[in-house]
This record gives structure tokens, sequence and C-alpha cells, in this order.
């Protein structure tokens, strides 16, 4: 990817960009573009070739939309090649991040041990879905209900192997889970009334059941019974001419063959379950279960099945029993299963020791977001063992940094809700450094488009990913493409890059589209200004350095100086009488240049060259006004309305009295004397409001001339010319 090819037309407000990118000396384009230029439509076109979209013009959707993105070879660059980073995304996650705690080693050998366990769990689970009817995720849903957690399947087998072993619950073998339990009916089961009415059932029930001289409460109920005489019959009790004895009403009566135990079991049921308030108390319940279709399926289950009824009272120990019944019923799988899982948990349990242990670029990239980025938080990484054995998704934990040291677990939206907008920033960097990260050790070649990524960061976190981004420049598969608003950004990436000239662009939008040109100044403007100065090739260097030099006058003490360049800068006494010459002198004592500056036209009015290169600069195409074009532009305008307010105002004002603020204070004077009412105070207000922070250039703010529109100083300078 030597070479990157971008042809757009139509495209989320590009009207047009045509141009190619050239990596063969760096690896990085830093693009300096103001707001509304192009940096969002120009990132939304990448990202949609990395999701495979069409783009389009959404102000204009009839507009046919060209958009053209290839390589050296001209061949359309891949999907996967390509990663956009906007400004801030709260929901974003690299998919990436698990091949960052990849042990293959670790992984193969987990699941060797792991292979013939799984196997056996596969046939076990298959069999309790049929009997339960549980038909997805059965083993999750057995594992939930036994230990109140989805994942713990082995630990839930364990905990009844007891009861499976006893054969324990076999009475409810023919029990369907599913024709119990679901959405309505567990919702129906949870209700306080339900329950009172099988209550009230089973109040009925119990106290015949302590009438009866057959059954026993809690030690021989009818299911009992009826388990009794089917196992007597299966193991050939009666054929072997055996007989039993019962109490039937404290009188001993013997049995001797399953017809006859049958028939007394069954009557000593009849008596009890055709009981008139225990039919009633059934009624009440049925009342109830009339609802929906999956209710009334369910009364019609409970009727062909009423020992269930006794165990819906405890809900969730009867979801027990019915699993205990499930495996019982596959005793020998069950146990195969379990002694299998006992026999290699050691060996799974060192594996696990040694996947927390394991070193991984993940770990890395936690400690250095955490030693790199200034936040009040840290960052942990809570299942390591899980991702590199399981290949589950990577959990992050976060611990609160408080005042007196200590740290405090905290959610990952509680955090956010809590954070600066920076700090939220520098929490979204972290997954992008995920990203990176995974995409350097699969060695994806990558093309980052970067939109503005240090937006909003404090100085210590923005130079943080100054950085980070310097680190990636190390990388030769990665290239970069890394958009800004923020002049400063732009100065110290291109520093800290150390890019060549070709490598720093400006976008300059104009109506037909937009275009990338080369900086102009590299790295800094006044010493540009400095060395042009004794050429006399342009006058717009000599007056744009004067807010500078101005500025030099007053840090160091010169204040007559600084009285004299103010002059150059603010309408006073005798301003319009100015030369070149005068200015020449004044600059000669500030700058210390080899040979004494010698200007041709040093009788030259300085009043009508700022004009004069003011109409110039207003009348050039939009793109071609640079920034010193942009400042003269901006001095002439104020020194245009404090002409026209100093005129009307007369006698009223004296401009040499005035020591600081003077368009301000004019403006003052000017509106109290004509009032609001005045048609030319709304364009006066607008000149005070835009060219100071252009006049009162340093060298450590010079944005906002840059990011103002030319059209919009251009329209100011004609309005302020009508007054």
């Amino acid at each position: 990817m030597q070479k990157v090819s971008m042809d757009f037309e139509n495209c989320y407000g590009i009207v047009s960009l045509a141009t190619e990118l050239d990596f063969s000396d760096r690896n990085q384009y830093v693009i300096y573009a103001p707001n509304g230029a192009m940096k969002s439509s120009f990132a939304k076109c990448f990202e949609d070739v990395a999701n495979n979209q069409d783009s389009q013009d959404r102000v204009h959707p009839e507009k046919i939309t060209k958009r053209v993105i290839r390589d050296g070879n001209n061949e359309d660059i891949e999907a996967g090649s390509i990663f956009v980073v906007h400004p801030y995304s709260e929901t974003y996650r690299s998919d990436r991040v698990s091949t960052l705690l990849a042990n293959q080693s670790l992984r193969e050998k987990y699941e060797a041990v792991r292979a013939e366990i799984d196997a056996k769990k596969v046939s076990l689970v298959k069999k309790l879905a049929k009997l339960s009817g549980i038909k997805k995720d059965t083993d999750k849903a057995f594992s939930k209900d036994i230990s109140f957690d989805d994942d713990s399947f082995f630990t839930s087998l364990n905990k009844l192997k007891y009861e499976v072993e006893n054969e324990e619950y076999k009475h409810l073998d023919d029990i369907e889970y599913t024709q119990v339990f679901n959405e309505k009916t567990q919702e129906q089961l949870a209700d306080e009334n339900f329950r009172s009415q099988i209550e009230n059932y089973m109040d009925v029930y119990d106290e015949l059941t302590d009438k009866s001289t057959f059954f026993r409460k809690g030690i021989f109920n009818h299911n009992n019974a009826s388990d009794v005489a089917k196992n007597l019959k299966s193991n050939g009790f009666f054929e072997a001419e055996h007989s039993v004895f019962i109490n039937d009403k404290d009188v001993g009566k013997k049995i001797e063959n399953e017809k006859d135990l049958e028939a007394v079991i069954e009557q000593e049921k009849s008596n009890i379950l055709s009981d008139p308030d225990l039919v009633s108390a059934f009624e009440k319940i049925d009342k109830i279960l009339t609802k929906n279709v999956q209710m009334k399926n369910f009364r019609n289950y409970l009727a062909e099945h009423s020992k269930i009824l006794p165990e819906l009272q405890i809900v969730e120990r009867f979801k027990n029993r019915l699993w205990v019944s499930y495996l019982g019923q596959n005793k020998s799988e069950y146990l195969e299963l379990l002694a299998s899982y006992e026999n290699a948990k050691e060996e799974i349990d060192k594996i696990i020791v040694e996947a927390k242990k394991e070193s991984t670029r993940w770990a890395k990239v936690l400690e250095e977001f955490n030693n790199r980025f200034s936040v009040p938080f840290t960052v942990t990484m809570e299942n390591q063992d899980d991702v590199i054995l399981k290949k589950q998704a990577p959990s992050i934990a976060f611990r609160f940094n408080n005042a007196d040291g200590t740290k405090t677990a905290i959610r990952e939206d509680k955090l956010i809700s809590i954070l600066s907008n920076g700090e939220k920033r520098a929490l979204y960097i972290l997954n992008i450094i995920f990203e990176v990260e995974a995409r350097r050790d699969d060695q994806i070649e990558t093309l980052f488009i970067f939109d503005d990524i240090a937006d909003s960061f404090d100085y210590k976190n923005k130079y943080a990913i100054v950085e980070y981004i310097r680190d990636i420049t190390q990388e030769e598969i990665f290239f970069q493409i890394i958009l800004t608003h923020n002049y400063d950004f732009y100065r110290t990436l291109s520093s800290r890059l150390d890019l060549t000239r070709k490598n720093k662009l400006h976008a300059i939008k104009k109506p037909d589209g937009v275009v990338l040109k080369e900086e102009k100044y590299q790295n800094n403007p006044f010493g540009y200004w400095k060395d042009q100065i004794p050429k006399n090739s342009n006058d717009n260097f000599l007056i744009a350095a004067v807010p500078f030099l101005r500025n030099l006058a007053d840090y160091s003490g010169k204040k007559n100086l600084e009285n004299e360049l103010t002059k150059y800068l603010h309408f006073k006494t005798d301003s319009d009488k100015l030369t070149k010459g005068d200015l020449r002198q004044l600059v000669e004592k500030l700058i210390d240049y080899d040979e004494a500056l010698s200007f041709d036209d040093n009788d030259q009015n300085m009043f009508d060259l700022i004009f004069q290169l003011a109409e110039e600069a207003a009348s050039l195409e939009e793109e071609t006004i640079e920034l010193e074009s942009k400042i003269v532009l901006s001095i002439a305008i104020r020194l245009k309305a404090e002409q026209h307010m100093v005129e009307r105002l007369g006698a009223d004002i004296n401009v040499d009295e005035i020591k600081k603020n003077q368009t301000y204070f004019l403006l003052k004077k000017y509106e109290e004397k004509f009032g609001e009412g005045d048609e030319k105070l709304t364009v006066i207000k607008k000149v005070n409001l835009m060219t100071p922070e252009n006049i009162h250039l340093n060298s450590f703010m010079y944005e906002p001339i840059l990011d103002m529109a030319n059209i919009h100083l251009k329209k100011l300078f004609d309005e302020v010319k009508a007054l």
C-alpha cells in the first residue's frame, strides 16, 4: 500500500476530491481541515468501504455519487484493510481483542484434556434434552436451576450425585419439564394467590393422609405406594410366593399377589382424591388455569399427573427433583461422565492456573494505557483464562482511584456517567489500542483514518495520543491519514512524526470541491515572515508580523515601541500618516538582521498599503488566501471600522487617551450616542467579534484565523468599506 488514490464526488458533502497520497517516504499524512471542510465526510467514505456499504450525498440523494479508493497497483483497497477511528464512540468494542490473549499451545492442551469429557457431555445433554423437552441450551438451563449459574454444568452435576445414586424421585420419571415450566406457568407459579390455592389443596390432602391407616404424611404417600407395587412386580416378589402385610384400620392384612396390593392402593387413593373438600380445593386451582392456551395445557397436564400438585409448593425444589429423575434414567452415563471429569479436573485446574499467569499482549495494552493516560481509574481484565481456553469475550473491570489512594470497583456504565468528555475519550482510545494491537499481532496491512482523535483531550492525554501514534509508525504494515481541526495538534504531530513537507497538508474547501495542498510554513510562520521581510518581495509578510512584533515589544518592556506599533493596528492620531519607512525603523529595533533593511518604497503610506493589500486579498479566489493575507485583511477591516467610528464621534472622543481595547471602547461610545437603531452598528459589532483574535496573534495561538472561512472575512471587508 505504498500509494492511496481517492476520487470522490457527491460524498456526504464533498462535491469533489481527487488526490493521491504517496507513502513511500513516510507512512503518515497529517491533514489540517477546519470544521466543516471535509473531515467527517472523508472519514465516512473510508468507513463505508470498511463496512462494504455504498456512499451517498444525504442532502441531495438524487446526485450520482462516485467513490474510488485504490492502492498503488490501481486495485480497490479491501474492506478489512481500512480502519476508521472516530473522535468518540461510547459503544465501540473491538471484535479482535480475543486474539491478544490467544496461546495456541495452551488452548490445544486444554482442548485435548476436555475432548473426552465434552463428547460424553454432549451425549448426556442430548438425553436430558429429550426427557425435559428443553431443546436449546439444555446444559445452561440445568446449571441455572441447580446452581443459579448457567456456566456451572459440572458443579451442578456433582451436587446431585447422592440423590441420583440412590435413585430418588423416580415417581417423576414421566414428567416433562417444558410441560410444567414455560413463560406463562412460571409467571403464574410466582403469583402468591396461586400458590395459596395450591397450599389449600395440600392442607386438605395432608389432613386426609393423616387420617389414612395406609398412607403416612411425609413418609409414604400414594405415589410411594404405586412405586412399591411396581418394584415388587418387576422384581418377581409375588411370583416367588412371598407376601406382605399392610395396616388396614390398625388390623394387619396379608397380601399375597400384586393384584390385591394394587387394589388396596387404588381404593385408598380413591378415598382420598375423591374427597369433596379436596375436589373443591382442586377446582379453585382449576379456575386460575384458564387464562391462556399455555395455562390450559398446564391444567390438562396436571389432571393427567396429579402427583405434580404437591411438588408445586416449592418450585425450585421441584425443578431439582426433575433433573435428578432425568439423570437417574441415565445413571450409568451420568456417573461415567462425572468420573471422567474428576479424573481430568486436576489437569484442567493446572492448565487454568497457567492461563491466568500467561503474559499476553492484552495485559501489556492495559499496563500501557494505565501508565500512559491520565484518567481517574485503573483498568484490569477479569477472565483471561476463559478467553485463552474457552474463546470467551474478554471482560474488562474498572477500579476508580479514590482521593485517599484506595480503589473502588465500579461498573463501566456508572464510570462513564461520572467521567469528563476527555476521560471518556481516553477510555474509548483503550478499545482502539486493542484493535491496533490485534491487527499488529495478526500482521494485517491497515490504512488507519484518524478523525480528530485528540478532540476534547487535556494536554497530557493529547501528547499520550501523539506518542502512541508515533509508536504505530514503527510498524511497516500500518499507514495513517490523520485528520484534525486543531492546529496545535497538527503542528505537534508534524513535529513528533518528523514528517516531510509533502506529508503535511491543508484541506481547502471551495464551491466546486475540496483540494489538499502542502503546508506552506511547515513549522512556524513567524520565522518564515522574518526571513521574507528583508527580501521586500511581499508586503503582506511585513504587515502580518506587526501584531507579533508588538507582543515582543510588550514582553521585553519596550513600552514606546509597543505604542508606536499599536498605531498600525488601531486608528490613532497621525496613524494615517505613517509610512513604510517608519515601520522599517521599528522592525530593526526589535529584530537583529545581518544587514540593515532596505525598502525601495519607504515613503509609501501604510494605510494606503494595508487597504490595497486587503483589496487584493478580497479579490483572490477563496482557497488561495494565505495566513498573512487573512491577517492583513483583518487589520484593514478593523482600521476601516475605527476610522468610521472616530469620524462620526468627532470631538466626543480622543483616541490617544484610549490605552486598551480601543475597538470595544469606541463601539460602546458609538452605541451610546447613536443607539441600537443605527443600521451601521450591526456591522461594527461583527468587526469587534471577528477580528481581535486574528490580529492579537502570538506564537501559541493563530488557529482562530485559520479556522475562519475566508469568505466571511471578505464579506465583512465589503460591508465595512460601505460604512
